[in-house]
């Protein structure tokens, strides 16, 4: 895979885990899914797979 669409689609997931966690745990308010404890636990594992998804893709870069 080409490492700036690994940096790209890490980049995505890193931002939705982000958005997903805060509003799971109640820092966004306004949805269905604020103050829900399972999107906090989604927006983490969404949070670390775009980071190993961005570091694999600059592990590729710096070869």
């Amino acid at each position: 895979m080409k490492p700036w669409l690994l940096l790209t689609a890490g980049i995505l997931l890193l931002t939705l885990g982000a958005i997903w966690g805060l509003q799971g745990i109640g820092v966004i308010t306004g949805s269905p899914m604020t103050g829900q404890k399972l999107w906090f636990g989604i927006g983490l594992v969404c949070a670390v797979a775009g980071l190993a998804l961005m570091a694999a893709g600059t592990r590729r870069t710096s070869r």
